[in-house]
């Protein structure tokens, strides 16, 4: 879920085409439209116990990180192996001045995303799963260059839009959504099926019955 950093009010992005969205050289040396000191890059492998610590982060703020069962092993089969279900854009802040070596650039935050379809327009779309800015490093236009970016990458790839969900509670972000152009869509509420329901309806079972049929604790000795 996107939420915290995304009250960031400076900077743009930019997108691409390329694997995890990211055009060859885009940030290195902060151009391309991104904030001077933002750098965005795809994620590799190797940066599963980083992505993993940042949905965590994100998971605490949203006060769901009790709901986190992520594991790396899961991340890095889903993420990277044979059929990734979903693309990660890291951001790095570099300090230093922008000549500075790689040592000198920082996690800053992170956009996991994937594509979805939409019948109406007769084409793809990016779902925007998770907007993470660590917030030492809000105020900087990060949030705002993660979701240009991402914009890009729609727009490169002949798509039709980008969209996200955000808490109710979460004013900031939906004012900052909405200076962006971004409209809520009000007249729609999501659905999520999980856990044993999921699994009752995958076997053709309805959840009132699975409920039924799930054994009780009996009290006393």
């Amino acid at each position: 879920m996107t939420g915290t950093g995304a009250e960031d009010r400076s900077g743009s992005g930019a997108g691409a085409g390329t694997p995890n969205g990211i055009r060859p050289g885009a940030g290195a040396e902060g151009g391309a439209g991104e904030p001077a000191g933002v750098r965005l890059r795809g994620a590799t492998r190797g940066d599963v116990p980083l992505i993993l610590e940042l949905i965590r982060e994100l998971a605490e703020y949203e006060r769901l990180l009790h709901e986190v069962v992520a594991t790396p092993e899961g991340l890095e089969t889903t993420l990277f192996g044979d059929h990734p279900g979903a693309e990660v854009v890291l951001a790095e802040w570099q300090v230093g001045g922008m000549s500075a070596g790689r040592g000198d650039l920082l996690p800053a935050g992170f956009a996991l995303f994937f594509p979805t379809y939409s019948t109406f327009l007769g084409k793809p779309g990016i779902h925007l799963e998770d907007l993470f800015v660590r917030p030492s490093f809000r105020g900087k236009g990060i949030g705002r260059a993660l979701l240009s970016h991402l914009a890009g990458v729609v727009v490169e790839r002949g798509w039709g839009r980008l969209e996200w969900n955000v808490l109710d509670w979460n004013e900031p972000a939906i004012g900052f959504y909405r200076s962006l152009g971004a409209a809520p869509m009000e007249e729609w509420t999501t659905f999520r099926i999980t856990g044993e329901a999921l699994e009752g309806l995958a076997r053709g079972r309805p959840a009132e019955g699975l409920a039924r049929e799930r054994p009780t604790k009996e009290l006393g000795p």
